[in-house]
């Protein structure tokens, strides 16, 4: 039996274990990438490890979230995160190079390794056939020193395309069909590889633009296969020497099969509040926009950006839209303004904003209240976009262009013939904006810049022998990261500040829930089906760890938040029998006795609702090496202590 191209790297790479599906692997990292929301707190846990200097391929740290330097905050943080990458080995991309998973898939991305980086968009390398992971940023400081990366072996779902997209239908439309079917919880332990005749008529960034999104459902991963097209492209980034074809066997076996005609494809938008809530744009009709927002890491490459050019050339803006554009780096930037697209854009009456994340995380450009955005961004989480009632639709960068022009959702088939959008023979190379390490030699001599901000990492403690706890808070179903931890101009600065930072903790949902869980002092989180799906951030579980959260008990968890609550030392359990969940209320005292035997001897541990007087069974599914973590009281400590 033949191997799927997941099973080749994953193979190629794999250090401990075996490559049993559901079973825990070790594998070995190549490259790691950081950004700025999560980037200080991985690399105070990198300097908390003592290991002198990274030990990986390539470790990249990027500056594109925190951009608006509104107070020292932000601009504190990248004087530290620039000088720990000058003393310990990494590389530093510098605020105005561009967008994280843009700039690596360009300048650094090479098939065939293995990448993990602290944001769950990591995946986009996936697009250039990389095994590459969102991570939390404790995982990626201990891949940086040389440890081991841990995943549960995944099964791998096939996507066959055949046929080839119709004019103005775009690779957005693809994702948001796969999303259509799987939803956001249906590619939890899987990692979906695409195959099939149609993948050789999509260019990289089209690939890209796929497994990026990849995250929304949920998925370990994506990946394309590495060939011709892949070579094209490495060729015009003067990298031809990093390709490596790379393909399935022709007889390898999946644990599932998804067929996708892309002839068949039609233009679609992810509706309020879900990137799963998909409909045509025949179905919605031309409803009144308010927004229009073009970039993020999914839809801010060379191409996307000649396309939205050519569709804005001698139009005007319509006068009730505002229409943002934030090229994906500055290597698309520069070649817009070469080639004279940016002079069309601009004299369409668009706002050009830096290279940056900016408004997909809150970062500036949020909507009116109740103003509908179209957005070609991965998320559309209610109130991520700043404005809590914001209704925030996904789709691709030629139906945003149309009905930017229009002022009503258009469907771009209505723009007429489209030409051939090519990828250049060459694209514009200047690397000037990313710093090299010091040599090894020069690294003493490098000083670490601290600012008032930047707060050690929140301590932990070994695990008690039993908890005894209040719930703080019961939750629902699809609570993301956002919901826990949110992002925004005016949060994300704190992210280096986990005390400051924790005042927000749950805001969205409960805006009493920091003071609550301070005076509990030690609590237990109750949530529905699918909690923490979205970002990778691991403050979802730092500010609840420094709150006193000592377990969390859902119906289901998503994969990154699950690691990183037991990264930060807190129990994740899941309900035996959902109906349990019903029974337990806000502010019910719960006791779990000798937790450690409990956790030593199976999957079910026992819980005591003391306040009604009744008890539950809740699963766990921990590796030996997990167990030892917990009883550490998290990653830190148990890297420390062995």
């Amino acid at each position: 039996m033949g191997m799927t191209l997941t099973e080749k790297i994953l193979s190629a790479h794999l250090v401990e274990g075996e490559m049993i599906k559901g079973t825990e692997i070790g594998i070995r990292i190549d490259q790691t990438l950081t950004q700025d929301a999560t980037g200080t707190m991985a690399y105070l846990e990198f300097e908390a490890m003592g290991v002198p200097r990274v030990k990986t391929e390539r470790s990249v740290a990027y500056i594109d979230h925190n951009t608006l330097q509104n107070g020292f905050m932000n601009m504190d943080d990248h004087r530290y995160i620039g000088s720990v990458a000058k003393k310990h080995g990494i590389y530093f991309s510098r605020p105005g190079n561009g967008i994280c998973h843009q700039v690596h898939l360009e300048r650094f991305g090479i098939p065939g390794k293995t990448l993990i980086g602290s944001d769950s968009h990591t995946p986009t390398g996936g697009g250039i056939g990389m095994i590459a992971i969102g991570a939390g940023g404790m995982d990626v400081a201990v891949a940086m020193g040389g440890g081991t990366y841990y995943i549960t072996c995944p099964k791998v779902v096939k996507v066959e395309l055949t046929g080839q997209l119709q004019p103005w239908v775009a690779a957005k439309d693809v994702i948001l069909e796969v999303l259509r079917r799987l939803t956001v919880k249906g590619g939890v332990g899987k990692v979906i590889e695409y195959t099939g005749d149609g993948v050789k008529s999509l260019s990289v960034p089209e690939r890209a633009t796929i497994t990026n999104m990849g995250a929304e459902l949920g998925a370990t991963t994506s990946i394309f296969p590495s060939d011709e097209v892949t070579l094209e492209f490495l060729k015009a980034q003067g990298r031809e020497a990093d390709y490596t074809p790379l393909s399935a066997d022709a007889d390898a076996e999946y644990d599932e099969t998804v067929k996708i005609n892309l002839s068949a494809l039609v233009p679609m938008a992810a509706c309020p509040h879900s990137p799963d809530n998909i409909k045509t744009v025949d179905e919605l009709g031309p409803m009144k926009i308010d927004q229009v927002c073009i970039g993020s890491c999914t839809n801010s490459s060379l191409m996307d950006m000649m396309k939205v050019a050519y569709i804005l050339k001698g139009k005007t803006v319509h006068p009730d839209v505002s229409l943002s554009i934030a090229p994906g780096s500055k290597q698309v930037l520069t070649m817009l303004a070469e080639n004279g697209a940016l002079a069309d854009i601009l004299a369409a009456g668009a706002r050009v904003l830096e290279s940056a994340c900016g408004p997909c995380i809150g970062m500036g450009q949020s909507p009116n209240s109740g103003g509908i955005s179209l957005r070609t961004f991965n998320r559309n989480f209610e109130g991520r976009s700043g404005t809590k009632d914001g209704q925030i639709y996904l789709v691709s960068p030629e139906l945003a262009a149309a009905s930017a022009l229009t002022g009503v959702l258009t469907d771009p088939r209505t723009l007429g013939e489209m030409p051939e959008f090519k990828l250049p023979e060459r694209f514009l190379i200047n690397d000037n904006m990313v710093i090299p390490p010091a040599d090894e030699t020069d690294m003493e001599g490098v000083e670490i810049l601290r600012g008032p901000n930047i707060k050690p990492f929140p301590k932990s403690e070994q695990m008690s022998e039993a908890i005894e706890a209040g719930v703080s808070l019961k939750v629902g179903d699809n609570i993301t990261t956002d919901h826990i931890m949110p992002a925004g101009a005016k949060i994300l600065p704190l992210r280096s500040n986990i005390p400051e930072i924790s005042k927000y903790c749950f805001a969205v949902c409960d805006e009493s829930f920091h003071d609550r869980a301070l005076e509990m002092g030690r609590s237990i989180v109750i949530g529905g089906t699918n909690y923490g799906q979205g970002s990778s951030r691991e403050h979802a579980a730092l500010a609840p760890l420094y709150l006193g959260v000592k377990a969390v008990i859902t119906k289901s968890f998503a994969r990154i938040h699950m690691a990183n609550l037991i990264n930060a030392g807190i129990v994740p359990m899941t309900f035996e029998d959902e109906c349990d969940y019903d029974r337990i209320d806000e502010k019910d005292m719960l006791r779990i006795d000798n937790i450690k035997a409990q956790i030593a001897s199976g999957d079910i541990i026992r819980v005591t609702d003391i306040t009604k007087g009744f008890d539950f069974d809740c699963r766990v599914s921990f590796s030996e090496r997990q167990k030892q973590m917990l009883y550490a009281g998290g990653l830190l400590n148990y890297t420390k202590n062995n």
